[in-house]
């Protein structure tokens, strides 16, 4: 198993599984506490056009599908915000615009074929070259520095946002800049999992982790370590199995979900039956949400308890 890393394309393989694991359920877990796990896959199908045109201009197809689906997030967030009742026939027009995009603009270029979008639509994470590499970690960075450095704020916009409004955060810019970092997030992870798979990165390992933890900060942490755990052995399996590394690590975090599951539910019953019945189970409910939130910067303040008026 060791002499694998003998390759010098396994070795950025493995270290861009292990930014990509970090990256996407630091930032996953605000969508899923938004309920919108959905919108890593509609921003991957709008960075397809920025791949794209990236063969289509001779320039870095990761540093253009950061700026074109950056723009489609904040799109995305202005119909969230303006759409009302048609909001949703509108995401849908930017979604499949963006794929459609992507497929038109990739023929038209000299030296690109629908064969080139595949590496970026299921992943190929062995192909990963240096300038990649260098890439993943600049913009691994930043969605770590975003999703963390400012936890304390995303997790008070995302729980509540009329509440984070009366405490003075800037709701709307907080809403764009957490776009803007899932845009980037997707763009991280198209090389190892793909466009079309990314989502399930997002959202899994936190699904996952909400399954056997109670606090934000312990959520956050174990859903991190899931994604990791998922990417580097999807990766690993996809060298001495010879199978697609982005279905793998996805099969993976599915299978994970389902153990964790399993073995989380009847660690529930027993601490439900152990507390009282439903008396103590409402009494634990009021616990996650207060120690959740709590843990979210580990201190106090308005912040803190964003369902607390």
């Amino acid at each position: 198993m060791i002499e694998m890393l003998d390759f010098a394309f396994m070795q950025r393989a493995l270290l861009a599984a292990l930014l990509v694991g970090i990256a996407a359920p630091a930032v996953g877990i605000y969508l899923v506490q938004r309920r919108q796990a959905i919108m890593g896959d509609g921003i991957g199908h709008v960075a397809l056009t920025g791949v794209a045109l990236g063969f289509l201009l001779s320039t870095n197809p990761v540093w253009m599908a950061v700026l074109v689906a950056s723009l489609g997030a904040i799109s995305m967030e202005l119909i969230r915000w303006y759409g009302k009742a048609r909001g949703d026939v509108a995401l849908a027009m930017l979604f499949y615009g963006g794929m459609a995009g992507g497929v038109m603009i990739i023929n038209l270029s000299p030296n690109g074929s629908n064969a080139n979008l595949t590496t970026y639509l299921f992943g190929s994470i062995t192909t990963v070259s240096a300038e990649d590499l260098v890439a993943i970690v600049g913009l691994s960075a930043f969605v770590l520095l975003v999703s963390l450095g400012l936890r304390r704020q995303l997790f008070a916009v995302c729980q509540d946002e009329e509440f984070a409004r009366v405490t003075g955060l800037p709701v709307r810019l907080l809403n764009l800049l957490l776009a803007v970092t899932a845009a980037v997030t997707v763009t991280v992870a198209m090389r190892v999992v793909g466009l079309l798979l990314v989502s399930a990165l997002m959202v899994i390992p936190v699904a996952a982790a909400q399954q056997a933890t109670r606090g934000f900060a312990a959520t956050l942490g174990l859903a991190v370590g899931f994604g990791v755990a998922v990417t580097l052995s999807g990766t690993v399996t996809s060298y001495f199995a010879d199978v697609p590394p982005g279905a793998s690590i996805v099969v993976l975090a599915i299978l994970l979900f389902g153990i964790v599951t399993a073995l989380a539910a009847p660690l529930a019953r027993r601490r439900f039956r152990s507390g009282g019945g439903a008396v103590a189970g409402r009494q634990e409910e009021g616990t996650l949400v207060a120690d959740g939130s709590a843990q979210a910067d580990g201190g106090t303040g308005p912040v803190d308890h964003p369902r607390r008026v």
